[in-house]
């Protein structure tokens, strides 16, 4: 540790402030210019996705900068997808040692020094690689393959965009949009297949894509299915789909509920290699709660050959 490393409670604190901690009762506090480290052991070669809950402790920006050996990464700690206060993020990394130290360092200054970020759930997982399944084009296609989920509690955990982090912790996948998309599991949402699914959770501001094989001029159905997380997001929802030069808008009226649909379209392919993309065409935000915003739900993308 380096600097102001506070280990404080949840709840009520001196001076008016209110310490929102949803995975826990404690979590550690990050001063000015201070940090917390600890070396992992891990394989060399190896993806890994690294997940931590974050809440900041005031109005103003508070950034958590990110460090493991080969990559850094600032985060602005935002707290716009969560309804508790508190968000959890997961970013990738390929270890190029077998022992690497991850940090979680506040590069700001604050005015008050009461304030910075608050850490209190860190989780490290290692990514297997990306594969078909039989009769699919799409790797992970029902982003089954992802970063941890805590199992106590949810609220999602955000994929950043790539620009923010090279490697996706969602396997096969990429999160190519100004904004960061949400992992939800079965277990505090509703999830239309399998255990996990994504959020569009940013509008037209979160997009996630995947480039695929594919032989030049022939055609292939696009299938996916769209709906809502059960957590109070509603109204008229439009999933964008793009594959080669056609596009498909599949519209869903959410009631905050539970509940998908499946749409599917034809494309043909114009080289060895086509990007499907998914956007959601509006913004969104929960009906309870009109400080967060949220999203439709993608799931189970699948693409085959037209024989």
């Amino acid at each position: 540790m380096k600097g102001l490393v506070e280990f404080v409670s949840g709840g009520p604190q001196p001076g008016g402030f209110y310490f929102a901690i949803p995975r826990g009762s404690h979590a550690a506090r990050l001063g000015n210019e201070a940090s917390i480290s600890q070396k992992v052991e891990v394989k060399a070669g190896y993806v890994y996705s690294l997940i931590f809950g974050a809440t900041r402790t005031c109005a103003q920006d508070e950034v958590l900068r990110i460090s493991v050996p080969g990559q850094t990464t600032d985060i602005s700690i935002q707290t716009l997808y969560s309804t508790d206060g508190g968000d959890t993020i997961a970013l990738a990394f390929k270890a190029i040692a077998p022992i690497v130290r991850v940090t979680f360092h506040n590069p700001g200054i604050q005015e008050d020094p009461t304030c910075g970020p608050l850490l209190d759930a860190i989780a490290i997982k290692l990514m297997p690689p990306a594969k078909y399944t039989r009769g699919n084009l799409v790797k992970n296609g029902g982003f089954e393959t992802g970063p941890h989920t805590f199992k106590n509690f949810s609220t999602g955990v955000l994929l950043p965009p790539k620009k923010l982090d090279r490697i996706s912790p969602l396997v096969g996948w990429i999160i190519e949009s100004l904004k960061p998309v949400k992992y939800i599991d079965k277990k505090h949402f509703s999830v239309p297949s399998g255990l996990f699914a994504v959020e569009l959770v940013a509008g037209r501001e979160s997009a996630i894509a995947q480039i695929i094989r594919t032989v030049p001029n022939k055609f292939y159905t696009l299938t996916f299915t769209v709906g809502d997380a059960m957590n109070g997001c509603h109204g008229s929802m439009m999933v964008q789909a793009f594959a080669g030069k056609e596009t498909l808008q599949v519209p869903y009226v959410s009631q905050g509920k539970g509940g998908f649909k499946t749409a599917s379209f034809r494309f043909q392919a114009i080289s060895a290699r086509t990007r499907i993309t998914f956007f959601s065409a509006y913004y969104h935000t929960k009906l309870d709660d009109y400080g967060h915003i949220c999203g439709p739900v993608l799931d189970d993308v699948i693409v085959r050959p037209v024989f």
